[in-house]
């Protein structure tokens, strides 16, 4: 925190800060019994009547008083990473949508409008890197229409937690009633140590989805939609692990190289065979197939309430980079969510 020469805790932040990534302390709610003091860190994203909001780098908001600041300060945009290979939110941010391809884009400005035929929000969701040419009202009746026209909710998948990203926005966003529905981070990591865990043996890797990978693959009734975006991208692998005579492999995975990235996706385990090892034998084999395409780095994306998987990339050196959040539009055009 912010102290003086004389020793006493300042605010050093004001309302034009906002935008800026801030750490401030507060004092606990009135009335609890003992005084108490909480630490936020994020970015300020308002300070309107006497309440400042303040988003953290998962994205969720925190309202505080600022009768009730103790102290307060601008930080640095983002932390230095400690490990793992260096990438900008921007960088990341094109990658991964490259390596999910939606079927039809078109250009908003500096945005990007993504749509196929409702397979996935991440392939049916604005990406929101800079500016759209237009105020953001303006901006976002365009991408309301656009999507209504193709029989589609509208989605804005704007990031938080690293330098560049759209905190703002997601503040924008909820003050205009859009729903955050869906919060994963992108998770980031060397390659060669992947593929150094296993011997990835019994691993079979192929240019296209069969049905053998798609029966273990689990979104069922996989349309041709589906199956283009499954398969796009620069250059993707799908590695199976059979399972016994007559069932759907014991183990599946899906690598996207892109240059210097490795992006994994859709790295699913039978139930009953589930801390076996057969994960990693399945992301091995892929880190070695894109180490030979030359990628060096590797991302995957990981939903924030699933324990199981974010205990294993832990366990393979992953660290998260960043968050990324679904923005529904609000309830009112009698369209369903995918």
């Amino acid at each position: 925190m912010e102290i003086s020469a004389a020793g006493r805790l300042e605010v050093r932040i004001t309302p034009a800060d906002v935008g800026k990534r801030v750490s401030v302390r507060r004092l606990s709610e009135p009335g609890t019994a003992k005084e108490k003091f909480t630490d936020t860190v994020g970015v300020l994203t308002s300070w309107d009547n006497g309440v400042l909001m303040i988003t953290r780098r998962d994205g969720r908001s925190v309202r505080i008083a600022e009768s009730a600041l103790v102290a307060g300060k601008v930080v640095p945009a983002a932390p230095a990473r400690r490990r793992g290979p260096a990438a900008s939110y921007d960088e990341l941010a094109r990658v991964t949508s490259r390596g999910w391809p939606p079927l039809e884009t078109e250009r908003l400005g500096e945005w990007e409008l993504r749509a196929s035929g409702g397979f996935t929000r991440r392939a049916n969701s604005v990406l929101p890197l800079g500016d759209p040419s237009l105020p953001l009202d303006a901006a976002l009746t365009v991408v309301r229409r656009w999507y209504r026209e193709r029989g589609l909710p509208a989605y804005v998948q704007p990031a938080t937690g690293a330098e560049g990203t759209q905190e703002l926005l997601c503040a924008e966003l909820e003050r205009r009633g859009w729903v955050r529905e869906v919060t994963a981070e992108v998770w980031t990591g060397a390659l060669a140590p992947v593929a150094d865990l296993a011997e990835g043996a019994g691993v079979t890797l192929s240019r296209r989805a069969d049905e053998a990978w798609l029966a273990r693959y689990q979104r069922k009734g996989v349309s041709e939609v589906a199956l283009r975006v499954l398969g796009g991208g620069p250059s993707v692998w799908f590695a199976t692990m059979p399972g016994a005579e007559g069932e759907p492999p014991a183990a599946i995975g899906r690598c996207v190289v892109d240059g210097r990235w490795a992006g994994f996706a859709a790295v699913e385990v039978d139930p009953v065979r589930r801390r076996q090892g057969l994960a990693t034998e399945v992301m091995a084999a892929l880190a070695r197939r894109a180490l030979a395409e030359g990628a060096s780095a590797a991302w995957l994306q990981v939903e924030t309430d699933n324990e199981g998987a974010r205990g294993l990339y832990a366990r393979l050196g992953f660290a998260p980079h960043h968050s990324y959040h679904h923005y529904r539009e609000p309830d009112d055009s009698g369209l369903a969510p995918s």
